[in-house]
Protein backbone atom coordinates (compact mmCIF):
# COMPACT_ATOMS: atom_id res chain seq x y z
CA UNK A 1 0.00 0.00 0.00
CA UNK A 2 1.02 3.07 -1.10
CA UNK A 3 0.37 6.54 1.23
CA UNK A 4 0.60 9.70 -0.67
CA UNK A 5 -1.10 13.22 -0.28
CA UNK A 6 -3.54 11.56 2.30
CA UNK A 7 -4.11 9.26 -0.56
CA UNK A 8 -3.93 5.54 -0.02
CA UNK A 9 -3.21 3.69 -3.29
CA UNK A 10 -3.72 -0.25 -2.89
CA UNK A 11 -3.65 -3.24 -5.84
CA UNK A 12 -5.59 -6.50 -5.75
CA UNK A 13 -5.73 -10.22 -8.19
CA UNK A 14 -9.90 -9.35 -9.24
CA UNK A 15 -11.97 -11.79 -11.04
CA UNK A 16 -11.06 -15.07 -12.64
CA UNK A 17 -9.80 -14.59 -16.69
CA UNK A 18 -6.71 -16.26 -18.45
CA UNK A 19 -5.54 -12.67 -18.60
CA UNK A 20 -4.69 -11.18 -15.45
CA UNK A 21 -7.15 -8.59 -14.25
CA UNK A 22 -6.35 -6.17 -11.31
CA UNK A 23 -8.14 -4.07 -8.94
CA UNK A 24 -6.30 -0.54 -8.10
CA UNK A 25 -8.07 1.27 -5.31
CA UNK A 26 -7.21 5.47 -4.08
CA UNK A 27 -9.02 6.22 -1.17
CA UNK A 28 -8.81 9.97 -0.09
CA UNK A 29 -10.69 11.06 3.24
CA UNK A 30 -13.65 12.34 0.63
CA UNK A 31 -13.25 10.23 -2.14
CA UNK A 32 -12.41 6.23 -2.75
CA UNK A 33 -12.49 5.30 -6.30
CA UNK A 34 -11.99 1.77 -8.27
CA UNK A 35 -9.72 1.68 -11.23
CA UNK A 36 -9.38 -2.00 -13.01
CA UNK A 37 -6.68 -2.59 -15.53
CA UNK A 38 -8.84 -3.97 -18.17
CA UNK A 39 -10.00 -1.16 -20.21
CA UNK A 40 -8.67 1.38 -17.46
CA UNK A 41 -12.30 1.11 -16.27
CA UNK A 42 -13.37 3.46 -13.37
CA UNK A 43 -15.45 0.60 -11.43
CA UNK A 44 -16.68 2.76 -8.92
CA UNK A 45 -16.38 6.28 -7.41
CA UNK A 46 -17.77 6.15 -3.43
CA UNK A 47 -18.30 9.69 -2.26
CA UNK A 48 -20.54 11.39 0.64
CA UNK A 49 -24.43 13.00 0.32
CA UNK A 50 -25.44 15.58 2.54
CA UNK A 51 -26.32 12.79 5.11
CA UNK A 52 -22.49 11.85 5.26
CA UNK A 53 -22.94 8.51 3.92
CA UNK A 54 -20.99 7.56 1.21
CA UNK A 55 -22.51 5.80 -2.03
CA UNK A 56 -21.30 4.53 -5.16
CA UNK A 57 -22.17 6.98 -7.96
CA UNK A 58 -20.80 4.98 -11.23
CA UNK A 59 -22.69 2.18 -12.92
CA UNK A 60 -21.09 -0.95 -13.47
CA UNK A 61 -20.94 -4.68 -12.58
CA UNK A 62 -20.36 -6.91 -9.76
CA UNK A 63 -18.27 -9.31 -10.98
CA UNK A 64 -15.11 -9.39 -14.17
CA UNK A 65 -17.45 -11.27 -16.59
CA UNK A 66 -20.03 -8.36 -16.29
CA UNK A 67 -17.06 -6.47 -17.76
CA UNK A 68 -15.70 -8.64 -20.26
CA UNK A 69 -18.82 -8.90 -21.95
CA UNK A 70 -19.55 -5.58 -22.01
CA UNK A 71 -21.07 -3.64 -24.88
CA UNK A 72 -21.81 0.13 -23.18
CA UNK A 73 -18.67 0.76 -22.44
CA UNK A 74 -19.41 1.04 -18.62
CA UNK A 75 -16.57 3.58 -17.10
CA UNK A 76 -13.99 2.53 -20.15
CA UNK A 77 -10.93 4.45 -21.62
CA UNK A 78 -12.23 4.55 -25.37
CA UNK A 79 -10.26 4.84 -28.38
CA UNK A 80 -8.19 5.22 -30.10
CA UNK A 81 -11.05 7.27 -30.86
CA UNK A 82 -14.18 7.85 -28.86
CA UNK A 83 -16.97 8.67 -30.25
CA UNK A 84 -17.92 8.35 -33.98
CA UNK A 85 -16.12 8.44 -37.46
CA UNK A 86 -18.85 8.63 -40.74
CA UNK A 87 -18.32 5.44 -42.28
CA UNK A 88 -15.67 4.37 -40.50
CA UNK A 89 -13.43 6.29 -43.47
CA UNK A 90 -11.10 8.59 -42.88
CA UNK A 91 -7.80 10.18 -44.63
CA UNK A 92 -4.79 10.57 -43.29
CA UNK A 93 -1.05 11.92 -45.07
CA UNK A 94 -2.86 11.12 -48.07
CA UNK A 95 -4.34 7.65 -47.88
CA UNK A 96 -7.63 6.27 -46.87
CA UNK A 97 -8.71 4.03 -44.42
CA UNK A 98 -11.04 1.97 -43.66
CA UNK A 99 -12.20 0.94 -40.08
CA UNK A 100 -14.43 -1.83 -38.85
CA UNK A 101 -18.28 -0.92 -38.96
CA UNK A 102 -20.22 -0.90 -35.32
CA UNK A 103 -22.58 1.43 -35.10
CA UNK A 104 -25.36 1.44 -37.96
CA UNK A 105 -22.81 2.51 -40.92
CA UNK A 106 -20.32 4.25 -38.55
CA UNK A 107 -17.18 3.36 -36.40
CA UNK A 108 -18.08 3.83 -32.69
CA UNK A 109 -15.38 4.28 -29.71
CA UNK A 110 -12.30 2.84 -31.61
CA UNK A 111 -14.14 0.33 -33.16
CA UNK A 112 -14.70 -3.87 -32.10
CA UNK A 113 -11.75 -4.59 -29.65
CA UNK A 114 -11.19 -0.78 -28.87
CA UNK A 115 -9.06 -0.54 -25.70
CA UNK A 116 -12.03 -0.83 -23.11
CA UNK A 117 -10.97 -4.08 -23.65
CA UNK A 118 -7.21 -4.10 -23.50
CA UNK A 119 -5.32 -5.11 -20.79
CA UNK A 120 -3.53 -2.12 -19.48
CA UNK A 121 -0.07 -2.47 -17.35
CA UNK A 122 -0.60 -0.33 -14.27
CA UNK A 123 2.13 1.10 -12.08
CA UNK A 124 1.96 3.07 -8.67
CA UNK A 125 2.68 6.80 -8.82
CA UNK A 126 2.04 9.23 -6.27
CA UNK A 127 -1.61 9.33 -4.94
CA UNK A 128 -2.54 6.98 -7.81
CA UNK A 129 -2.03 4.70 -10.78
CA UNK A 130 -0.63 4.74 -14.22
CA UNK A 131 -2.04 2.69 -17.17
CA UNK A 132 0.02 1.93 -20.09
CA UNK A 133 -1.21 0.39 -23.65
CA UNK A 134 0.77 -0.39 -26.84
CA UNK A 135 -1.68 -0.33 -29.45
CA UNK A 136 -0.01 -1.97 -32.54
CA UNK A 137 0.00 -0.37 -36.20
CA UNK A 138 -2.83 -1.57 -38.17
CA UNK A 139 -4.92 -1.97 -34.57
CA UNK A 140 -8.74 -1.67 -35.48
CA UNK A 141 -7.61 -0.02 -39.05
CA UNK A 142 -5.75 2.88 -37.39
CA UNK A 143 -2.14 3.28 -38.64
CA UNK A 144 0.70 3.79 -36.53
CA UNK A 145 2.09 1.94 -33.52
CA UNK A 146 0.69 4.00 -30.62
CA UNK A 147 2.05 4.29 -27.00
CA UNK A 148 -0.63 5.32 -24.89
CA UNK A 149 -0.85 6.49 -21.19
CA UNK A 150 -3.62 7.24 -18.52
CA UNK A 151 -3.04 8.16 -14.83
CA UNK A 152 -5.59 8.51 -12.46
CA UNK A 153 -4.95 10.48 -8.90
CA UNK A 154 -7.14 11.33 -6.25
CA UNK A 155 -6.55 14.25 -3.97
CA UNK A 156 -9.26 14.79 -1.32
CA UNK A 157 -12.55 15.15 -3.43
CA UNK A 158 -10.97 15.67 -6.28
CA UNK A 159 -10.04 12.66 -8.91
CA UNK A 160 -7.75 13.66 -12.35
CA UNK A 161 -7.50 11.84 -15.13
CA UNK A 162 -4.31 12.50 -17.39
CA UNK A 163 -3.99 10.95 -20.85
CA UNK A 164 -1.06 10.89 -23.29
CA UNK A 165 -0.10 9.00 -26.15
CA UNK A 166 2.81 9.50 -28.93
CA UNK A 167 2.62 7.75 -32.59
CA UNK A 168 5.28 6.04 -34.92
CA UNK A 169 2.44 7.13 -38.01
CA UNK A 170 -0.43 10.04 -38.63
CA UNK A 171 -3.55 8.62 -36.54
CA UNK A 172 -6.70 10.32 -35.42
CA UNK A 173 -6.44 10.22 -31.64
CA UNK A 174 -9.60 11.24 -29.32
CA UNK A 175 -8.95 9.83 -25.49
CA UNK A 176 -12.13 9.75 -23.58
CA UNK A 177 -13.61 8.12 -19.85
CA UNK A 178 -17.43 6.54 -20.58
CA UNK A 179 -18.78 6.59 -17.23
CA UNK A 180 -21.90 6.52 -16.21
CA UNK A 181 -22.98 8.45 -13.26
CA UNK A 182 -26.23 8.64 -11.05
CA UNK A 183 -25.00 10.64 -8.29
CA UNK A 184 -28.02 9.35 -6.01
CA UNK A 185 -26.05 6.54 -5.27
CA UNK A 186 -26.55 2.58 -6.31
CA UNK A 187 -28.79 1.81 -3.10
CA UNK A 188 -30.98 5.33 -3.74
CA UNK A 189 -31.41 4.78 -7.11
CA UNK A 190 -32.76 0.87 -6.65
CA UNK A 191 -36.78 0.48 -6.76
CA UNK A 192 -38.72 -2.85 -7.15
CA UNK A 193 -39.98 -3.58 -9.88
CA UNK A 194 -42.56 -6.68 -10.76
CA UNK A 195 -41.52 -9.08 -13.12
CA UNK A 196 -45.06 -10.58 -14.01
CA UNK A 197 -47.21 -12.18 -16.77
CA UNK A 198 -50.48 -12.80 -17.12
CA UNK A 199 -51.01 -15.87 -15.79
CA UNK A 200 -48.47 -15.50 -13.02
CA UNK A 201 -49.82 -16.60 -9.92
CA UNK A 202 -49.11 -13.76 -7.27
CA UNK A 203 -46.99 -16.03 -4.82
CA UNK A 204 -44.86 -16.37 -7.41
CA UNK A 205 -43.75 -13.03 -8.62
CA UNK A 206 -40.02 -12.11 -8.76
CA UNK A 207 -39.13 -8.56 -8.04
CA UNK A 208 -36.33 -6.89 -9.62
CA UNK A 209 -34.18 -4.29 -8.72
CA UNK A 210 -34.14 -1.42 -11.66
CA UNK A 211 -32.07 1.65 -11.58
CA UNK A 212 -34.30 4.84 -11.56
CA UNK A 213 -33.65 7.88 -13.72
CA UNK A 214 -31.76 10.63 -13.28
CA UNK A 215 -34.50 13.58 -14.01
CA UNK A 216 -34.19 15.29 -10.43
CA UNK A 217 -30.80 15.64 -11.48
CA UNK A 218 -29.66 19.24 -12.46
CA UNK A 219 -27.10 20.11 -15.03
CA UNK A 220 -24.91 22.97 -16.13
CA UNK A 221 -22.75 23.02 -19.39
CA UNK A 222 -20.32 25.95 -19.76
CA UNK A 223 -20.87 25.66 -23.80
CA UNK A 224 -22.39 28.69 -25.83
CA UNK A 225 -22.45 26.35 -29.41
CA UNK A 226 -23.15 22.06 -30.22
CA UNK A 227 -23.32 20.40 -32.89
CA UNK A 228 -26.13 19.10 -34.81
CA UNK A 229 -26.20 15.54 -35.81
CA UNK A 230 -27.93 13.40 -38.65
CA UNK A 231 -30.27 10.19 -38.10
CA UNK A 232 -26.75 8.24 -37.48
CA UNK A 233 -25.76 10.67 -34.27
CA UNK A 234 -22.71 11.97 -36.88
CA UNK A 235 -22.35 15.97 -37.05
CA UNK A 236 -23.73 17.69 -39.70
CA UNK A 237 -20.68 20.43 -39.91
CA UNK A 238 -22.88 22.77 -38.69
CA UNK A 239 -21.57 24.53 -34.81
CA UNK A 240 -25.29 25.79 -33.59
CA UNK A 241 -25.54 28.55 -31.01
CA UNK A 242 -27.24 27.06 -27.67
CA UNK A 243 -29.50 30.44 -27.45
CA UNK A 244 -33.20 29.67 -27.52
CA UNK A 245 -33.10 25.84 -28.16
CA UNK A 246 -33.07 23.10 -25.54
CA UNK A 247 -29.47 22.54 -25.61
CA UNK A 248 -28.87 26.08 -23.76
CA UNK A 249 -27.33 24.26 -20.90
CA UNK A 250 -25.48 27.54 -19.07
CA UNK A 251 -27.96 28.14 -16.23
CA UNK A 252 -29.25 25.10 -14.31
CA UNK A 253 -31.92 22.94 -15.34
CA UNK A 254 -33.59 19.65 -14.38
CA UNK A 255 -33.29 16.78 -16.23
CA UNK A 256 -36.63 15.48 -16.78
CA UNK A 257 -38.18 18.37 -17.63
CA UNK A 258 -35.02 18.85 -20.02
CA UNK A 259 -35.28 16.04 -21.53
CA UNK A 260 -39.07 16.33 -22.86
CA UNK A 261 -37.66 19.29 -25.43
CA UNK A 262 -35.01 17.34 -27.11
CA UNK A 263 -35.64 15.48 -30.24
CA UNK A 264 -34.54 11.56 -30.15
CA UNK A 265 -34.99 10.62 -26.81
CA UNK A 266 -32.43 12.78 -25.30
CA UNK A 267 -29.31 14.25 -25.12
CA UNK A 268 -26.56 12.80 -27.07
CA UNK A 269 -24.50 15.31 -28.68
CA UNK A 270 -21.54 17.12 -28.27
CA UNK A 271 -21.07 21.11 -26.62
CA UNK A 272 -18.49 22.88 -27.78
CA UNK A 273 -16.26 24.24 -24.67
CA UNK A 274 -14.05 26.10 -27.23
CA UNK A 275 -13.54 27.48 -30.69
CA UNK A 276 -11.12 25.58 -33.50
CA UNK A 277 -7.73 27.01 -32.86
CA UNK A 278 -8.53 28.25 -29.07
CA UNK A 279 -5.74 27.14 -27.11
CA UNK A 280 -5.93 23.77 -25.08
CA UNK A 281 -6.49 25.00 -21.42
CA UNK A 282 -8.45 23.58 -18.21
CA UNK A 283 -11.89 25.21 -18.52
CA UNK A 284 -15.27 24.05 -16.49
CA UNK A 285 -17.08 21.94 -18.61
CA UNK A 286 -20.36 21.12 -16.69
CA UNK A 287 -22.11 20.76 -13.02
CA UNK A 288 -24.41 18.52 -11.98
CA UNK A 289 -26.71 18.82 -8.51
CA UNK A 290 -28.43 16.14 -7.02
CA UNK A 291 -31.10 18.07 -4.53
CA UNK A 292 -32.34 14.99 -3.01
CA UNK A 293 -28.54 13.57 -2.24
CA UNK A 294 -26.75 16.94 -1.65
CA UNK A 295 -24.42 15.51 -3.86
CA UNK A 296 -22.61 17.67 -6.31
CA UNK A 297 -20.32 16.65 -9.58
CA UNK A 298 -17.97 19.05 -10.97
CA UNK A 299 -16.25 18.65 -13.94
CA UNK A 300 -13.16 20.26 -15.71
CA UNK A 301 -10.79 19.96 -19.05
CA UNK A 302 -8.75 21.20 -21.37
CA UNK A 303 -10.56 19.00 -23.90
CA UNK A 304 -12.39 21.56 -26.51
CA UNK A 305 -15.69 19.37 -26.06
CA UNK A 306 -17.86 17.31 -23.73
CA UNK A 307 -20.45 14.72 -25.10
CA UNK A 308 -23.46 14.87 -22.58
CA UNK A 309 -25.16 11.43 -22.88
CA UNK A 310 -28.60 10.19 -20.79
CA UNK A 311 -28.34 6.81 -21.22
CA UNK A 312 -30.91 7.06 -24.12
CA UNK A 313 -30.25 3.64 -25.21
CA UNK A 314 -29.78 1.27 -22.35
CA UNK A 315 -33.30 -0.66 -22.10
CA UNK A 316 -33.54 -2.59 -18.92
CA UNK A 317 -31.75 -5.83 -20.23
CA UNK A 318 -28.57 -5.06 -18.45
CA UNK A 319 -27.86 -6.17 -15.08
CA UNK A 320 -25.81 -4.20 -13.00
CA UNK A 321 -24.45 -3.69 -9.65
CA UNK A 322 -26.59 -5.86 -6.99
CA UNK A 323 -28.67 -6.77 -9.37
CA UNK A 324 -30.36 -3.59 -10.38
CA UNK A 325 -31.50 -3.08 -14.21
CA UNK A 326 -29.97 -0.65 -15.86
CA UNK A 327 -33.04 1.28 -17.88
CA UNK A 328 -33.23 4.40 -20.20
CA UNK A 329 -32.19 7.56 -18.53
CA UNK A 330 -31.24 6.05 -15.40
CA UNK A 331 -27.77 7.93 -15.46
CA UNK A 332 -25.41 10.69 -17.66
CA UNK A 333 -22.01 10.36 -19.04
CA UNK A 334 -19.67 13.81 -19.52
CA UNK A 335 -17.32 12.42 -21.51
CA UNK A 336 -14.66 15.19 -22.13
CA UNK A 337 -13.12 14.62 -26.06
CA UNK A 338 -12.51 16.08 -29.13
CA UNK A 339 -15.42 16.99 -31.47
CA UNK A 340 -16.94 13.55 -33.24
CA UNK A 341 -15.87 12.82 -36.44
CA UNK A 342 -13.54 15.66 -36.38
CA UNK A 343 -10.59 14.12 -38.49
CA UNK A 344 -13.24 14.27 -41.54
CA UNK A 345 -14.17 18.25 -41.02
CA UNK A 346 -11.74 20.70 -41.87
CA UNK A 347 -13.72 23.04 -39.82
CA UNK A 348 -13.26 20.96 -36.43
CA UNK A 349 -10.59 21.13 -33.60
CA UNK A 350 -7.88 18.75 -35.28
CA UNK A 351 -7.50 15.04 -33.99
CA UNK A 352 -4.34 14.14 -36.41
CA UNK A 353 -1.42 12.98 -33.67
CA UNK A 354 1.85 13.66 -35.91
CA UNK A 355 4.99 11.22 -35.48
CA UNK A 356 7.67 13.02 -32.65
CA UNK A 357 4.22 14.85 -31.64
CA UNK A 358 2.52 14.20 -27.94
CA UNK A 359 -0.94 13.91 -27.49
CA UNK A 360 -1.87 15.33 -23.89
CA UNK A 361 -5.03 16.13 -22.07
CA UNK A 362 -6.75 16.06 -19.00
CA UNK A 363 -9.98 15.94 -16.81
CA UNK A 364 -10.79 16.12 -13.46
CA UNK A 365 -13.89 14.99 -11.72
CA UNK A 366 -14.55 17.00 -8.44
CA UNK A 367 -16.83 14.91 -6.10
CA UNK A 368 -18.66 17.67 -3.26
CA UNK A 369 -21.96 17.49 -1.74
CA UNK A 370 -24.43 20.65 -0.12
CA UNK A 371 -26.75 20.58 2.95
Amino acid sequence: MLLNNMTQVRCQLWGNSPSKVDLWTLQSSQVKVEVLTLGAIIRSVWTKGKDGEMEDVVLGYDDLQGYVSDKRYFGAVVGRVANRIAQGCFVADGKTYRLDINNGPNSLHGGLHGFNKAIWIATAVEGGVKMCLTSPDGDQGYPGEMQVSVTYTLQEETLTVEYQAQSSKTTPINLTNHSYFNLAGQKCCATFMPDVTRHTPAKNINFHLAADNVYDHEVSITAHSYLPVDGTSIPTGEIKAVDGSPFDLRQPVLIGPQLKKVPGGGFDHNFCLSSPGDPWTERIAARVYHSVSGRILEVSTTQPGVQFYTANFLDGSIMGKGGVKYGKHCSFCLETQNWPDAVNWASFPDCLLHPGKEYQHLTRFTFTYAD
